[in-house]
């Protein structure tokens, strides 16, 4: 089947067009700190709205990832350097945003002994000072399954720890094929045991999985422990890509977040344009009201 990007999408995958002023006022700090987004990396479909609204998922660890997923725009290459500033540069940005909840991702970093865990920590930490009332969401890789890298993120205290299966087992060989799904439901369960940080974990759909294997998956989740789940639609990014096997209807994303709810998620995030940081902002206080997170820290 061709890419989504040769095919006709339905009205409800129709995304808000970037140019509003805060976009542009946003697209200008970004590039004046030398920062990275996944909005733009990830060619996400909601950056004109998201941006607009002077929000952004930072990427930090640089712009090239050492994996080659089948799903991912990001590029794949081998990175040639890490970007000792890049911390203090990412809360200098959350701060001149005047950001209540920020998202820091990465790409994988395998070349690194930690897999670029110190990065993560010193940003959180960077953060923290810069902006204490910032609540922080880290979307993390899986590490190789380095559980000491884990610990090293945890410890620098973020308030939500965001780790995405992205699909079920069968399709990891073409959607993830340096990742291992069991690998990830154990950082989640492991991230639950060690951290009173919420956990959370996403899903994309329409790649090929079958009803049944998103039932199991979501089913997965909860079995782990994990806090809030995010679907949406997968859309391939070029002909390159795994491409899109179906568009799944809104309908049905209601229904999955109905099922989700029933299995004690504590938020669900289900529709055709979410993705994992969607509305990130919004979900906070939901989950704080139903979850413990970390104790508040001392100024």
């Amino acid at each position: 089947m061709a890419s989504n990007s040769k095919r006709r999408l339905p009205p409800w995958l129709k995304a808000k067009a970037p140019g509003h002023p805060n976009y542009i006022a946003l697209k200008n700090l970004l590039a004046d700190l030398q920062l990275n987004t996944v909005c733009e990396s990830a060619h996400c479909p909601n950056i004109g709205e998201c941006w607009s609204q002077r929000t952004a998922t930072f990427m930090i660890l640089g712009d090239v990832c050492t994996r080659s997923c089948g799903f991912c725009a990001i590029k794949t290459g081998r990175p040639q350097w890490l970007d000792e500033g890049e911390p203090e540069r990412v809360a200098a940005a959350i701060a001149r945003l005047g950001l209540e909840h920020a998202v820091i991702t990465s790409v994988n970093r395998d070349e690194l002994p930690d897999g670029g865990a110190r990065i993560f920590a010193r940003t959180i930490a960077a953060v923290h000072r810069l902006c204490p009332e910032t609540s922080i969401e880290v979307l993390i890789p899986d590490f190789k399954g380095d559980w000491q890298a884990l610990a090293t993120v945890l410890e620098a205290s973020p308030d939500i720890l965001n780790h995405n299966i992205e699909t079920p087992p069968r399709l990891y060989p073409t959607m993830r094929p340096q990742a291992r799904y069991g690998r990830s439901l154990e950082l989640l369960d492991r991230a639950r045991k060690m951290s009173p940080a919420p956990t959370k974990s996403g899903m994309m759909l329409g790649a090929g999985e079958t009803k049944r294997e998103i039932a199991q998956s979501i089913q997965d989740l909860a079995d782990v422990g994990c806090a809030i789940l995010t679907l949406g639609q997968y859309l391939s990014p070029s002909a390159h890509h795994v491409p899109v096997e179906r568009f799944v209807h809104p309908d049905e994303f209601a229904e999955w977040r109905r099922f989700a709810l029933g299995l004690g998620f504590r938020h669900v995030e289900s529709g055709p344009l979410v993705r994992s940081s969607y509305h990130a902002a919004s979900q906070v206080e939901q989950v704080r009201a139903s979850t413990p997170l970390p104790p508040e820290r001392s100024p």
